[in-house]
């Protein structure tokens, strides 16, 4: 059971304003993350649970370390959240071995079609209907909770970036690392425009417009769980290809 936010907050030496100030920065981010949690999951545990990284955020921050309280709030909202669901353990070892085993059929069969393959394409390369592998790629929505856009934090309380920023470090002093980081954003860009229109628009929307799962779903004209089913997609074709990348390069 998750305790009452708000309750611990009022008990806490914050001003109800700055709680309430701040809650519709904690809805958007539990709206976002909503992209990767399957519906059972209740947006308002997951507010709930971002609370508790408000109050962290408020107790912690440092106005002197030069960057804005909403930057700094949003990762520990963000990672509050992200620790909470994983406390509820809704992801069996057979769940993840499911979901690989998919991600690794769309790798296959794309590397030899040279194109985006269908979910009916991937069933029967796999030998299963194709109701189990819609099935997983729900399951997948879950596990992208560590997809390409978790903010990281450090033991300082510092942003280390996203994997996507990651991909390229403008202070890099090595000139090799530097070929390097900007190569491996070159092959996921790639990677992202093979994509079938529909997954790609919904990661435009989702990475770079840092539009909600309603949003998104609003704008494309489909239903959420549809855009839900669309990012799983989209996430498992691209680990798909870039881990194949990788070995093919080792």
């Amino acid at each position: 059971m998750i305790p009452n936010a708000y309750e611990a907050a009022s008990r806490g030496p914050w001003k109800q304003e700055q709680i309430e100030q701040y809650l519709p920065l904690v809805k958007r981010i539990a709206g976002r993350l909503a992209m990767s949690l399957p519906p059972h999951v209740a947006e308002d545990d997951i507010i709930g649970y971002g609370v508790f990284g408000l109050l962290d955020a408020l107790e912690r921050f440092e106005a002197a370390r030069g960057f804005k309280f909403e930057t700094y709030a949003s990762i520990r909202i963000r990672g509050a959240m992200i620790d909470g669901l994983r406390t509820m353990d809704w992801v069996p070892h057979s769940a993840r071995q499911k979901v690989k085993r998919v991600q690794d059929g769309f790798a296959v069969l794309e590397y030899q079609l040279g194109r985006a393959a269908t979910v009916q394409e991937v069933a029967e390369l796999l030998k299963v209907e194709v109701k189990e592998i819609e099935g997983v790629l729900a399951q997948a929505q879950i596990l992208t909770l560590t997809s390409f856009d978790e903010t990281t934090i450090d033991g300082d309380g510092d942003s280390s970036g996203t994997p996507l920023n990651l991909l390229v470090d403008s202070e890099a002093q090595d000139a090799y690392q530097a070929v390097e980081k900007q190569e491996q954003k070159q092959i996921l860009a790639v990677a992202v425009e093979k994509l079938p229109d529909k997954e790609k628009l919904v990661v435009a929307l989702y990475y770079q417009e840092e539009l909600t799962l309603k949003e998104i779903a609003a704008v494309l004209k489909l239903s959420e769980s549809r855009i839900s089913q669309l990012h799983s997609q989209a996430i498992l074709r691209l680990r798909g290809r870039l881990s194949r990348q990788k070995k093919n390069l080792f």
